[in-house]
C-alpha cells in the first residue's frame, strides 16, 4: 500500500495530507480517523495535524518503520485474537498500531525479554520525547495490557503498567437557549431531525447514524440502540414532540433501510457531512463556540441534571459503564452554583 504524507497549511490550518492512489482499505481507514477530510482543490485526504497523527503516518518517528521479523508474527496473532474476541475494527487498527510503535522501539528485543522497566523507558524516551499527547499515551497502554495479557511467555506485569495522569478536563455544554437556535437553524428537515434526536435521546454520532425505522418504538415512545459502544444494546425514551417531526420526515423522505440515508439510498448518511450540517448551524445562529455534535450529547446530560433527573437513570440513558463517568456532569451543572450568592454582593 504506498502513499505519501506531508504537513500542509489548508485554509490557515495545520494539517496533514495523505497522496495515494484510490485504496478502498486505506480510505476507510482514513475516514475512520476524526477530522479527516477530503479536498478536491489538493485531491488528498486531509486531516488534523496531532502527535497522534504524525505517528499513523510516519512523519515523526524515532526509529524505524519496521518491527523485527519476531515482532511482526506477534502484531499478526495478536490482531487474530481481538478479531475471535470480536474487537470493531477502528479498534484493532488503533490498538495495532500502538504496539506497532512499542515493539519498533524494542526491535532489537525479543518480546519475552521485556519487562515493565522497559515500558517506564519507552515513556520517558520516546511518549515524552517527542511531546505526544496522555491520551495517546493511554492507548499504548490500553494496547500493552491487552497485548502482554494474550502473550504466554512474558516477565510483565500487568497490573504494574500505570497509566499518565489524567486532565481534569470538563465536559463542553450549550445552554438551553443556544441547543435550541442551534435545532432551529436548519429549514431542511432531515438536517432539523437528525440534530433534534442527538440532543433529546443523547446520543452518539454513530448510533444515530446506525438507526433503522424499526428501532423507533412509537407504541412504548423509545428508541432502541442496537450494538451501541461496548456492543451493548440500550433503550432511551422517545420524546413526543421528536416522534411528530420523524412522521413529517418520513412522509417525506421515506428511508429504505437507515433511518437517516445519504445520497445513496439504503446506505447511512456519512458522519462527516453531519458534523458540517452543526457547524452550518453554528454559522447561521452565530454561536462561536466550537461545539461538535458530542456537545449536544453533554448537553443533554446536563440539562437533565439540572431538571432533577437522579444520577443513575441518566448513566443509564447515555450508556456509561461506571457511574464516575457519568459524575463529570455534576461538575458543569449550574443549578447549585446560581444558589450560591457571592460576597462581594454585600460590600
Amino acid at each position: 500500500m504506498k502513499w505519501n504524507a506531508k504537513t500542509v497549511k489548508h485554509k490557515g490550518e495545520s494539517r496533514i495530507a495523505v497522496f495515494f492512489e484510490k485504496d478502498d482499505e486505506l480510505i476507510s481507514r482514513i475516514k475512520a480517523i476524526e477530522g479527516s477530510r477530503w479536498s478536491m482543490q489538493m485531491r488528498a485526504w486531509h486531516l488534523p495535524d496531532t502527535d497522534e497523527n504524525r505517528i499513523r503516518f510516519q512523519l515523526k518517528r524515532l526509529v524505524d518503520s519496521i518491527p523485527n521479523s519476531e515482532g511482526i508474527a506477534q502484531m499478526t496473532r495478536f490482531k487474530q485474537w481481538m478479531r475471535s474476541k470480536r474487537y470493531s475494527e477502528s479498534t484493532i487498527t488503533t490498538y495495532s498500531e500502538a504496539l506497532k510503535s512499542f515493539l519498533i522501539f524494542y526491535r532489537e528485543k525479543s518480546i519475552s525479554a521485556v519487562t515493565n522497566e522497559d515500558i517506564i523507558i519507552y515513556n520517558n524516551d520516546f511518549i515524552l520525547k517527542n511531546n505526544f499527547s496522555a491520551s495517546y499515551q493511554n492507548q499504548i497502554v490500553n494496547a500493552l495490557k491487552l497485548f502482554f495479557k494474550t502473550t504466554q511467555d512474558t516477565k510483565i506485569a500487568i497490573e504494574k503498567i500505570h497509566r499518565p495522569k489524567r486532565a481534569k478536563v470538563l465536559p463542553n455544554v450549550l445552554s438551553k437557549q443556544e441547543v435550541k437556535a442551534i435545532l432551529e437553524a436548519h429549514v431542511n428537515i432531515k438536517h432539523k431531525v437528525m440534530l433534534s434526536m442527538i440532543y433529546s435521546c443523547g446520543l452518539r454520532c454513530g448510533e444515530l447514524l446506525a438507526l433503522q425505522p424499526v428501532h423507533i418504538d412509537s407504541v412504548r415512545n423509545i428508541v432502541l440502540l442496537k450494538n451501541a459502544k461496548g456492543k451493548k444494546d440500550r433503550i432511551v425514551p422517545l420524546s413526543p414532540k421528536i416522534l411528530e417531526m420523524l412522521r413529517d420526515y418520513y412522509k417525506v423522505c421515506k428511508p429504505k433501510t437507515y433511518l437517516f440515508e445519504g445520497q445513496t439510498a439504503g446506505l447511512p448518511y456519512d458522519a462527516r457531512s453531519l458534523q458540517l450540517i452543526l457547524k452550518q448551524a453554528l454559522q447561521k445562529t452565530g454561536i462561536t463556540k466550537p461545539a461538535t455534535l458530542h456537545w449536544l450529547r453533554h448537553s443533554y446530560a446536563t440539562h437533565l441534571l439540572e431538571s432533577g433527573t437522579d444520577l443513575r437513570y441518566i448513566q443509564e440513558l447515555l450508556g456509561h459503564n461506571s457511574s464516575k463517568t457519568t459524575e463529570i456532569y455534576t461538575h458543569v451543572s449550574t443549578k447549585s452554583l446560581q444558589q450560591i450568592k457571592s460576597p462581594f454582593d454585600d460590600l
